[in-house]
């Protein structure tokens, strides 16, 4: 969280370039058929007006290391020379973004995120993730999906912003800020089909680039072990596919070992390229950067801002560039940073956060000494009726901060108080607190004769889980051995 005001936004992909008609066409990667009315010259426009926006979304690109954007660049660019489509000119970004994701806007622009990058163990793994995403490049997947959903919506997005004139604008703001990708928005969930063909496509050009295909499924798991495991540290392991990429990438082991093993066996001697790719992100960040603020479990701290909070029981938070948002069982917040030069907090609350919203209950109060004033509103989440508790508060620096709360009518009353009480954590940070908080990297270890998972696994800094984070990190969650000589990430600082 940037100290920037927050803002939903709308997006409705290719909303400048719909045709009042469609067109066949064929993807050059697969041969299969498909209506669109989006040619692959405004392919191109979409990615490069889309581009400015996934960088102010995911906090921009991780500059800290330009040598690793670099190596990250050639590995895609190895990969995408094997591709169909030579006619793309592909660019490969790293954002500086905890979150484990990757994806692709049409013109060839892909994304792999930091968090990620810690996630994988080998060259090889990032080679295809960068693979399955090229694969959606040249089988025109975006295209193919605007074809499908073009009137859909854009009749969903007429009905949100009917909403929100009508008064439903903290649903519609809501929504906006649980979607958690500008990629997602714009692009929506691939079908199992296209994600088969992505991968069949990227394993194709695996083995070209003479990869071990065999990588992508191994990074699957890793994944797999990786949203469980946060999941669980959560406190709601049966919702883990929602803390996963693989809310936007409907893949399945089953699926991915399939693709590989149409492709035929990999070639003698198939690159992993362990040692190489671990030594190129040895110091990179782990976790959040600390000059946007660092969740630790249901805290955030801001050092630069010198605040922090905790979340209600249960919720899950997310850092993002202009706001903090927490999902619950059932229950959601929002918190970020209201316009300059704020007057009296009772009439901002009731009438200026948002004034087409209708206002209930206003009081004023304080929150750990600060000035505060809360209210009510009626609305909705999605299509579901929702109540929702405001509270902005006036911090030291006169800066106002805004907890927006959720959740549905019928159970809003027995969750008010744990709002209530998570706003009323909201606190300034001592100065020695704030230079406190270190940035947290991926370090590497040489394993010696007669260490163990727990010895290496006490090394590491993360708040809790050291041994099962261990395990995650280097692919040991399976009862793997450790071997003298091998090289092993912690997380320190």
């Amino acid at each position: 969280m940037r100290l920037k005001h927050s803002f939903a936004v709308l997006l409705l992909a290719g909303t400048s370039l719909i045709a009042t008609g469609c067109m066949q066409a064929t993807s050059p990667a697969t041969g299969r058929t498909f209506s669109t009315s989006v040619t692959e010259a405004q392919e191109n426009k979409i990615g490069a007006d889309e581009h400015p926006k996934i960088l102010a979304e995911f906090g921009g690109a991780y500059s800290e290391k330009p040598a690793l954007n670099t190596y990250i660049d050639s590995v895609g660019q190895f990969v995408a020379a094997t591709a169909e489509r030579q006619d793309v000119k592909y660019t490969f970004t790293v954002l500086n973004s905890s979150d484990i994701n990757a994806f692709a806007l049409p013109g060839g622009y892909v994304y792999v995120t930091r968090g990620l990058l810690g996630l994988a163990v080998n060259e090889a793994e990032v080679a295809g993730v960068l693979g399955h995403e090229i694969g959606h490049v040249n089988a025109r997947h975006t295209a193919e999906r605007m074809g499908q959903q073009q009137k859909a919506q854009i009749g969903a997005t007429l009905g949100t912003l009917l909403g929100a004139v009508l008064g439903g604008e903290q649903g519609a703001q809501m929504m906006g800020a649980l979607s958690t990708e500008v990629a997602q928005n714009y692009l929506g969930k691939y079908s199992q089909e296209q994600e088969f063909e992505a991968d069949s496509l990227g394993v194709r050009y695996l083995k070209r680039a003479t990869y071990d295909p065999q990588a992508m499924a191994t990074f699957l798991g890793a994944l797999n072990a990786d949203t469980h495991l946060e999941a669980r540290l959560a406190g709601n392991e049966a919702a883990a596919d929602a803390y996963s990429m693989k809310q936007s990438h409907p893949r399945t082991a089953d699926r991915v070992q399939q693709a590989i093993n149409q492709a035929g066996p990999a070639a003698p001697g198939a690159m992993i390229a362990r040692n190489e790719y671990l030594t190129k992100i040895d110091g990179m960040l782990w976790g959040d950067d600390p000059n946007d603020g660092v969740v630790k479990g249901r805290e955030f701290i801001h050092p630069g801002l010198r605040f922090t909070f905790t979340a209600p029981p249960g919720f899950k938070l997310q850092n993002q560039p202009s706001q903090v948002v927490g999902q619950g069982d059932n229950a959601a917040m929002i918190f970020d940073l209201a316009p300059d030069n704020v007057g009296d907090l009772a009439t901002y609350v009731q009438s200026q956060w948002n004034p087409k919203a209708k206002i209930a209950d206003v009081q004023r109060t304080t929150v750990n000494g600060m000035d505060a004033a809360t209210g009510t509103a009626q609305g909705k989440v999605g299509n579901s009726a929702a109540t929702f508790r405001l509270i902005a508060v006036r911090f030291p620096d006169n800066h106002v901060y805004r907890f927006l709360f959720a959740a549905p009518v019928n159970t809003f009353g027995g969750m008010d108080q744990a709002f209530w009480n998570s706003a009323n954590t909201f606190r300034q940070l001592a100065a020695n607190e704030a230079t406190g908080y270190k940035p947290m990297r991926i370090r590497l270890v040489e394993v010696k004769q007669g260490d163990t998972i727990e010895g290496l696994a006490s090394r590491m800094v993360v708040p809790e889980a050291k041994v099962d984070w261990f395990k995650v990190l280097n692919r040991l969650d399976q009862g793997q051995p450790l071997q003298a000589g091998q090289l092993v990430k912690i997380v320190s600082y």
